[in-house]
């Protein structure tokens, strides 16, 4: 099967070496990996990609300018082999820079196609219950070029299963994972977040640290599937969790001036098995200090999107600057949507690197330490 992996703006490349490690050969796209696999891949992907939002199946690709080209191409597809007669297939869209542009009707056209096909197949002409097994399905039309696809996830894979808590602007998981191997850490050195929110970075970095599979503590949409077999399910879950690291010693630290917010993380990372992990403590961005060296620093401040809030985030970077300027074999790794973050840190970075946290446009200002040997 044609698989892809979809994810957000900006990561596509660390997507693709997440891929690449995993023994995959795949193409890099806009907002997507493509890669060709089975249902052992579907699984395996579904469970292991850190940066993922979903894992969707090819249906078919086609050109389509009016309602009616659209509507025999996908009663084209082979609807039998993949729908039973309860099945539940929603059918979402999206349209951009194309003919066929209004969203409702794309999706009756095309949920009228696959009804009609399951019509001449099981020679009946009463609705479907739809009470079975789900199967999303979505039509892409991007330049009058369509795509039908499956979405094998279900839940976008930024939702592990461990945050049981939240503060006001959370980090979605994925891109605290982009984020950490953006930073190219290895579980040998001291990472610290100093300001850690509700636990997310420090948390998916002691999940790769100790091996653990990002989607071990969730469910798929695929997992009830007549075509995806509950044993392989169970073999690939049992070999996730062989592969943990239980006795591996990590060096993470999460602080917070918001002791709310530290009890929080303390939750969640307990909810990821990786409390044990990482050291969390109630702490200002000021009175940070290490005597260590060769670290890793991400962190994800606040934005100070109302003027109101301009004045003290701009403090907050101007800290950042004094405390961590001096931590010359520490690399610093830090996410704002504020373009004036350089000048008020005091010192340009080594790269910049355009992601969006969600539909906001941010930047990922880095640092390079010199490491000490």
């Amino acid at each position: 099967m044609k698989l892809i992996a979809t994810c957000a703006a900006g990561i596509e490349s660390v997507l693709g070496n997440e891929m690449k490690h995993l023994g995959y050969s795949a193409n890099v796209e806009n907002g997507r990996v493509c890669f060709d696999g089975d249902f052992d891949d579907v699984i395996f992907t579904n469970l292991w990609l850190r940066t993922a939002d979903r894992i969707k199946i090819v249906l078919s690709q086609f050109t389509a300018k009016t309602f009616e080209e659209l509507f025999e191409n996908v009663k084209e597809i082979h609807w039998e082999d993949w729908l039973a007669l309860d099945s539940a297939f929603p059918v979402n869209a999206k349209s951009q820079k194309s003919q066929l542009h209004n969203v409702p009707s794309i999706q009756s056209i095309a949920k009228k196609a696959i009804v009609e096909k399951m019509n001449q197949t099981y020679h009946r002409r009463t609705k479907f219950p739809e009470t079975g097994s789900v199967y999303p399905i979505e039509v892409i039309i991007n330049k009058n070029k369509v795509m039908v696809t499956l979405d094998t996830s279900g839940s976008s894979l930024f939702k592990r299963g461990y945050r049981l808590d939240k503060g006001g602007a959370p980090l979605k998981e994925n891109m605290g994972a982009a984020l950490v191997l953006l930073s190219h850490w290895y579980p040998e050195l001291p990472f610290v977040d100093p300001t850690c929110g509700s636990g997310t970075i420090p948390i998916e970095a002691a999940m790769i640290g100790k091996d653990i599979a990002p989607g071990l503590k969730r469910k798929f949409a695929f997992e009830n599937w007549q075509q995806v077999s509950c044993q392989k399910i169970k073999c690939q879950r049992e070999k996730a969790k062989s592969k943990i690291k239980s006795d591996i010693e990590l060096d993470i630290s999460g602080y917070d001036i918001d002791g709310r917010m530290i009890n929080i993380s303390t939750v969640n990372a307990k909810a990821a098995g990786v409390l044990d992990n990482i050291k969390f403590k109630q702490m200002a961005l000021k009175d940070f200090h290490t005597e260590k060296v060769n670290g890793i620093i991400v962190s994800n401040p606040p934005y100070g999107k109302r003027l109101s809030d301009r004045e003290s985030v701009h403090k907050i970077y101007n800290q950042m600057g004094e405390i961590y300027r001096p931590l010359t074999s520490w690399s610093k790794y830090i996410l704002t949507s504020d373009l004036q973050f350089e000048k008020y840190y005091g010192q340009i970075a080594s790269k910049k690197r355009k992601l969006y946290n969600g539909s906001l446009r941010t930047d990922l200002f880095q640092y390079w330490g010199k490491k000490i040997r």
